[in-house]
């Protein structure tokens, strides 16, 4: 059976991180801070949130705890403000106002510790007009210009990429960066403070160079005609003879010219500098990428400088040589799953524990945390024994 006390390593090592649960960029950013080495306590809720992944493979509740607290019952409020006197960090994603109207927002967890980094995980902040609408990551990147950049015509929709722009890129990594600033903080000063993390800020500033190629009249404003957005025939994705992808990034021309030799493109210095020419260009490359295979054109550009990758699905990544030799990706407990990052040479992140089954770990948090009102049955528990 496995211990869910295990010996922590990482730079984080004795950082108490207490998460309210929810789902998505909230999960992510205390996964981040538990694989840093940080004791991380999820406090889940009878019935749980979840979009019906088996607690068991939510690889996002790996290196936690759980324990198991309904908040709206007596005694749930004060037992998550113990947890938190005891605290460093606390990560919750509610709506705005829901965790004070819970007893467990900034006012009443910081009074009871000044020291605390308050995190709050939300999509359009905690004040604005949509601040307590409903949302999701398509949305929040919608409306900062984003999500329309993505694509490769400019005639058709934007492309969706997945949920990782704006719940993880915007969202759960400036969580991570405000409550560890805030921690900083809090140790040389002795002051907690309030970190509003919200997607819709986190998403328009990972904008910013793209804001400034276009203030200087590097960018134009609609997508698919830009050097970075599928524009540029030397900086795209391109369909090989057996239905796979390579992935081309030859920006500087002396990878350019790399890349055209090892194609086999004819005219290639002409056709990359006289914008005029890129559409023969791109039909030229396409045509080449066309007459082999996938793993043909991956032997070719290997170990080259042309900046040329195949495309992998997620299940073919871990097995790529590079990755592999640098162990990208771990299996624990019979999961494979991308390995902490990033990396430290004096306290690297590991793997511990497999996800925290909901209230697996209350007994155990109760006795390290000294929080013996965690092992109070709950009024439901108490009509049933």
């Amino acid at each position: 059976m496995e211990t869910r006390q295990t010996e922590r390593t990482g730079p984080l090592a004795g950082v108490r991180v207490v998460e309210l649960a929810g789902i998505g960029p909230g999960p992510f950013a205390a996964m981040l801070l538990a694989d840093l080495g940080a004791d991380v306590v999820r406090v889940d809720r009878p019935g749980g949130p979840g979009l019906g992944v088996d607690p068991a493979k939510d690889l996002t509740n790996r290196n936690k705890r759980s324990v198991l607290v309904d908040l709206k019952a007596p005694g749930g409020p004060a037992a998550v403000l113990d947890l938190v006197e005891r605290a460093d960090v606390l990560i919750e994603g509610y709506r705005p106002g829901v965790a004070e109207r819970l007893g467990v927002g900034p006012d009443a967890c910081l009074a009871r510790n000044p020291r605390l980094a308050y995190g709050r995980m939300t999509g359009w902040g905690q004040e604005g007009p949509l601040a307590p609408t409903a949302g999701h990551d398509i949305g929040y990147i919608a409306v900062t210009g984003a999500l329309g950049m993505i694509g490769p015509d400019p005639d058709g929709p934007p492309t969706v990429p997945v949920n990782l722009l704006g719940d993880y890129a915007g969202g759960s990594l400036y969580l991570v960066i405000g409550v560890l600033a805030a921690l900083q903080h809090a140790r040389a000063h002795g002051e907690g403070q309030v970190v509003d993390a919200a997607i819709v800020d986190g998403t328009a500033h990972l904008t910013t160079m793209i804001h400034a190629m276009l203030t200087a009249g590097g960018w134009q404003d609609r997508r698919g005609v830009n050097l970075l957005d599928g524009g540029c025939p030397f900086y795209g994705v391109y369909a090989t003879s057996d239905g796979g992808h390579m992935a081309v990034g030859a920006l500087e021309e002396r990878f350019y010219d790399e890349f055209a030799r090892l194609l086999g493109l004819d005219e290639a210095t002409a056709l990359r500098r006289d914008l005029a020419r890129w559409p023969e260009l791109r039909e030229a490359v396409a045509a080449r990428f066309r007459s082999r295979t996938r793993t043909e054109w991956t032997e070719v550009f290997e170990g080259t400088d042309a900046c040329v990758a195949p495309v992998l699905s997620l299940r073919e990544a871990p097995a790529h040589p590079h990755l592999a030799a640098r162990a990208t990706f771990a299996e624990h407990g019979g999961l494979v799953q991308p390995a902490p990052a990033p990396r430290f040479s004096a306290t690297p992140g590991t793997l511990r524990t497999g996800p925290a089954l909901p209230g697996a770990d209350t007994a155990e948090v109760a006795r390290d945390w000294a929080v013996p009102a965690l092992n109070a049955p709950s009024p439901q528990e108490s009509k049933t024994a």
